[in-house]
């Protein structure tokens, strides 16, 4: 079975893409019993007639055929859910408003839209649901040892090893390594299989799905005879650059000419398509927000104003995306003092006024910044925004710091929703911010957002510190 599955990678291609098209063509007509049958509805026309139902097998065959342009067949070893489920959801859609469209071509005016978007929702969850349960089958499947890719690693060093540390981690992706070759025996790599000048001997013995270049910087000489002896033997392979460990998860290659430039900082959303979802969520996440958060703004806004003399806002300036600065909004949580705009505010700072604490501890002081959002200064999810005296001082201190500043900054971010705020390392947070800003994706904006929601918004410090907005704030 498992040859199998490894030497027929096509058939199972081939009856994921007619599963899907099958799925496709059976939402059309539970789409349509949901709207006539269970939501009542009269219409003119026979929506599960032939002609209905051969519109419907050609809807799934344009989807199918979108669903192969964008690469969704293929193995799922490295595929990401959420990515995946993305793409479906709009492939799906738009497919949809085709169909809408031919229908007013074909003047069937009468044909209800509600069924259309019962079959984009439909369609969309079956093929998600069937694509997630195909994933988690086949990772059960390899933890057991099975559907297993064999490599071969050369190389002996650093890259190497790190490499089959990374696989011994990660059993649900199957790849079974074999061995390393090099000219030095190294314990803890496994079996050796031979030398660097033996390699075209071994990839001829050894019937290998690829071979993994790991080779150390003073051992490039050999990269040259290695991939002319995979080549020749028609052997996959991939390269693990000797500079690895400075390379960004998702990095962007460009040529100019014989040149290859690898972009070193790139980032998700300097994708255009991208950064408008994002800003799309933004905005009309911001209007929802402030029409539901309203009434706690407004009440918010009165104790703040009969806590204290002084403004209800606090504004102070953050620098934002691309380092420039911006005025953040923030409810007065403090006495009006002339305190040092760096100072920085203490558990029981005597400056803090007892309605302060209570909406700093539920983070109400921070809903102004919804309007920064809604404008575009900030953003609901990203890293925190900081004030240009700190930002001057951290550059020099801590390591990637301004890296930050290639996002907008948010209301809540991934350092925030893993405990770090308050009295918290600026490196740890720093780490956490650039992870989030390298692996971005819609799908990591709304766990973040779901976390905040749901046990985030509770300040348990109860104070603000380094990185934490609220310095000077009074």
């Amino acid at each position: 079975m498992q040859r199998l599955i490894r030497k027929n990678q096509h058939i199972l291609n081939l009856l994921n893409m007619l599963t899907d098209g099958l799925l496709i063509f059976l939402s059309y007509s539970l789409a349509m019993y949901l709207r006539l049958e269970v939501l009542g509805g009269d219409t003119q026309l026979d929506l599960l007639g032939p002609g209905c139902q051969l519109l419907a097998a050609g809807c799934a065959v344009l989807v199918v055929f979108l669903y192969y342009l964008l690469q969704l067949y293929g193995s799922y070893r490295f595929k990401a859910n959420v990515s995946e489920g993305i793409k479906i959801f709009s492939v799906n859609g738009m497919v949809s408003l085709a169909f809408m469209a031919a229908l007013y071509l074909v003047r069937a005016s009468n044909f209800p839209r509600l069924a259309v978007v019962l079959f984009w929702v439909i369609s969309s969850l079956l093929v998600m649901l069937k694509r997630m349960a195909a994933w988690g089958l086949l990772r059960h499947y390899r933890r057991l040892g099975y559907n297993q890719k064999h490599v071969a690693i050369l190389g002996n060093g650093h890259l190497a090893r790190q490499y089959l540390e990374d696989i011994r981690q990660n059993p649900q992706l199957g790849v079974t390594v074999v061995g390393y070759i090099s000219r030095e025996k190294r314990p803890g790599l496994g079996k050796c299989l031979g030398s660097y000048e033996e390699l075209e001997k071994i990839l001829e013995r050894r019937r290998l799905d690829e071979l993994i270049i790991a080779l150390e910087p003073h051992e490039t000489r050999f990269m040259k005879p290695a991939l002319a002896a995979a080549d020749k033997e028609g052997t996959r392979l991939s390269l693990i650059p000797f500079y690895n460990d400075y390379i960004p998860p998702h990095p962007t290659i460009e040529a100019i000419g014989r040149t290859r430039l690898i972009n070193m900082r790139a980032t998700p959303l300097d994708n255009l398509g991208w950064a408008m979802v994002k800003r799309l969520m933004d905005l009309f996440g911001s209007l929802a927000l402030i029409l539901l958060t309203s009434p706690v703004m407004a009440a918010a806004a009165v104790g703040v104003k009969l806590s204290s003399p002084g403004p209800v806002l606090f504004r102070q300036k953050r620098i934002g995306k691309d380092k420039k600065p911006f005025t953040m909004l923030k409810f007065r949580s403090m006495s009006v003092t002339k305190s040092e705009k760096t100072g920085w505010t203490t558990r029981d700072d005597p400056r803090k006024t007892r309605f302060g604490s209570l909406i700093r501890k539920f983070s109400i002081d921070e809903l102004p910044q919804l309007f920064n959002v809604l404008v575009g200064d900030m953003s609901l999810v990203g890293p925190r925004p900081e004030i240009p005296y700190h930002v001057r001082h951290f550059k020099e201190e801590v390591p990637l710091y301004l890296v930050r500043q290639q996002v907008k900054p948010g209301m809540t971010g991934w350092a925030q929703v893993n405990g770090l705020r308050g009295d918290t390392s600026i490196e740890a947070r720093v780490k956490y911010d650039i992870w989030y800003i390298e692996n971005w994706s819609l799908g990591l904006d709304i766990r973040i957002l779901l976390k905040t929601a749901f046990g985030g918004m509770i300040n348990r410090e109860e104070t603000a510190s380094k990185g934490k907005e609220g310095k000077g704030d009074g």
